[in-house]
């Protein structure tokens, strides 16, 4: 059974690691904007996915670093970010009385310490906010599955193509994709029937979302939304993959040959207008893919709609010509500062050199003050 700390050391290292891995992201999405790849959205989305994929298999890394380090293959290595700090202190780096620096690098498992054992109201609130962010994000998870459930099952069995299942429903005006235990569904609003251009295109996204697997990689956010509630750069991250999932989908239809620009620009207008009209239960029925949403929020301010950066990069589309080397290229460096990120949060694994040093050095420093105060006393009397 894994202890209470150690889970919840974890944790913390799993929602550092995605706002660290998040920031290296942008970074990297900057400097492809500036080469003139912005329109990689192919290759963004599965760097996206990979480094999702690396942070989730982090674990593996770290007891693999731990065993090599405690057979003494890796042990003059040390990259923890904590010991490099106490180092460099002991060196002169910084002026702070020992002993709120040594206060200091331990918060952490203090931290730990007083949450793991309900020690005092901080620790408290801690507990409440994030087992109450657990619950309504579940709750609000379940109630979601329902409506799309609903959804699903009130439409009619149109076709099916091995696996995938297409219904006609009257109860959305917006086509979308999900998947049950074994089957997909493709649910096509039935007034689509008569028109036969939108139809085509509708199918052919929804069918790309098949392809490149974004319904699994929906499920998979959508089930660890409730655990990252409160980490922003989960919901920015997931924001991310949304909106690269549309655009590099847009960008794979296109590229096939078979449905021009000017159709597929007009499909997605002509359902966005259909969607100020939705019931509130299909904007909440999750996890889906779907062709278009309305963007409300950017009805009320200045910021670009999302549907206005997908037309404009349907009407500005450049392939690129090698997408693997490209994704190789900023994969390894981007996964290696994961990597070594993830080994330098880790807790120290015992008492270094230097940690003993700074024991030694607040030792003496409580000593000095309790000398001087003796010595204040004795002048007194």
């Amino acid at each position: 059974m894994i202890p209470g700390d150690a889970f919840l050391d974890a944790f913390i290292n799993a929602n550092i690691l995605i706002i660290v891995a998040f920031f290296l992201w942008r970074g990297i999405r900057w400097g492809l904007t500036r080469l003139g790849l912005k329109h990689s959205y192919v290759t963004q989305l599965k760097l996206l996915n990979t480094v999702f994929v690396a942070i989730i298999f982090s674990p593996f890394l770290i007891l693999a670093f731990t065993t090599l380090q405690s057979s003494g293959y890796a042990k003059s290595v040390n990259v923890n970010l904590s010991d490099m700090v106490v180092a460099y202190y002991l060196n002169g780096g910084f002026e702070m009385p020992a002993t709120e620096f040594e206060r200091l690098v331990n918060l952490r498992d203090t931290f730990l310490n007083n949450v793991v054992n309900a020690a005092g109201w901080v620790a408290w609130t801690v507990i409440a906010v994030f087992f109450l962010s657990l619950a309504l994000g579940a709750l609000r998870l379940c109630y979601s599955m329902a409506c799309l459930y609903r959804i699903v099952s009130a439409g009619y069995a149109w076709r099916q193509f091995g696996r995938v299942r297409l219904r006609l429903s009257d109860r959305t005006l917006v086509p979308f994709s999900t998947r049950g235990l074994w089957f997909y569904y493709v649910v096509v609003p039935s007034h689509m029937l008569g028109q036969r251009q939108e139809l085509k295109v509708s199918l052919a996204h929804e069918f790309q979302h098949l392809r490149q697997g974004d319904i699994e990689w929906e499920i998979l956010l959508e089930a660890l939304k409730p655990v990252f509630f409160l980490n922003p750069a989960y919901h920015a991250w997931k924001r991310q993959v949304e909106h690269l999932r549309e655009l590099s989908c847009d960008a794979e239809v296109l590229r096939r040959g078979r449905i021009d620009v000017r159709a597929y620009c007009d499909t997605l207008l002509s359902v966005c207008q259909q969607t100020l009209r939705r019931d509130r239960m299909f904007v909440v029925a999750v996890p889906k893919v779907t062709l278009v949403t309305a963007d409300r929020t950017a009805m009320h301010d200045t910021q670009t709609s999302f549907l206005h950066q997908r037309i404009t990069s349907l009407l500005d589309l450049r392939h690129m010509r090698r997408p693997r080397l490209l994704y190789l290229a900023t994969l390894l460096p981007l996964v290696a500062c994961v990597m070594l990120t993830a080994i330098a949060i880790q807790r120290p694994g015992d008492w270094s050199q230097d940690r003993l040093m700074l024991s030694t050095v607040v030792n003496l420093e409580r000593l000095d003050e309790i000398n001087r105060l003796s010595t204040f006393g004795r002048i007194r009397n």
